[in-house]
């Protein structure tokens, strides 16, 4: 999700000066947010999330010099998410992550004030209102984006033949095929979830994402969260600096109401 100005994680190119070129920086309802469990409002009008990605073609993996991401093909409706707060089935265009220098730190949304070490977002569009993925990223109930937080533990066997891939888009620019992945294997078992209307986290930050976020966790391994960390945020030519910390920080509220689709 790039936009057309150089835009970064450091100090002079990071979140706090994207206003700079992307005034909706400031707008009313920016992502991530920090979920606040007490506050959030159970809704019992809320479904439950439909995931069907059995059938989902993913194509390559690539480094955006911003994060790294799984595209998929993305013509028909053979990858959706439906239900919960949606209207519409919404097909999955890419998944990417964000995750911090150590475990500490990495998460975009925070749950109670509390970061997880990464967050993965699958990303998805609604195709039966529009007719291209960039018309919808530009209307209020254009993307739907699933967020999994992800804790260090046991190794996690559907991230490994991601992990073990990473080495190949080493550098800002570079792609490799990845086919026949499924990120369904990287879903948690339970899909109890809180939404709220945000936007995307990084430029144009377009105020046009219904967020569902999920309560559950994955684990993977220390191992496998390292090699994410030997990522660059630079070209072959460049200095080398690691792709570390590329997360924005939790954004005003303004107003706006969590719902949760579980009881407390």
């Amino acid at each position: 999700m790039t936009g057309h100005k150089c835009w970064g994680y450091g100090q002079k190119d990071g979140p706090s000066e994207w206003h700079t070129f992307y005034p909706i920086a400031q707008g009313n309802r920016q992502s991530p947010i920090d979920i606040d469990s007490k506050q959030a409002v159970f809704d019992p009008c809320l479904k439950p999330l439909r995931v069907s990605y059995e059938s989902c073609t993913s194509l390559e993996l690539s480094n955006n010099g911003h994060s790294v991401m799984v595209d998929f093909k993305d013509v028909d409706d053979k990858a959706v998410v439906s239900g919960g707060p949606l209207e519409d089935p919404y097909r999955l265009k890419q998944f990417h992550f964000h995750w911090g220098k150590s475990r500490g730190c990495g998460s975009e949304h925070t749950i109670d004030g509390k970061s997880f070490p990464c967050e993965l977002h699958l990303v998805h569009w609604n195709a039966r209102k529009y007719r291209t993925f960039g018309e919808a990223v530009e209307a209020p109930d254009g993307l739907a984006v699933v967020g999994v937080f992800l804790e260090i533990g046991k190794e996690h066997p559907g991230m490994s033949r991601l992990t073990d891939a990473l080495y190949m888009v080493k550098y800002k620019g570079t792609k490799a095929q990845f086919t026949c992945f499924s990120p369904r294997s990287l879903l948690p078992s339970c899909l109890d979830y809180w939404t709220y209307p945000g936007s995307l986290t990084t430029p144009p930050l377009s105020e046009s994402v219904t967020w569902i976020v999920l309560k559950d966790a994955i684990r993977i391994s220390e191992k496998q969260m390292g090699k994410f960390r030997t990522l660059l945020f630079t070209t072959e030519d460049d200095e080398r600096i690691h792709m570390v910390n590329n997360f924005r920080p939790p954004q005003p509220l303004k107003g706006r109401v969590v719902r949760a689709s579980f009881k407390v």
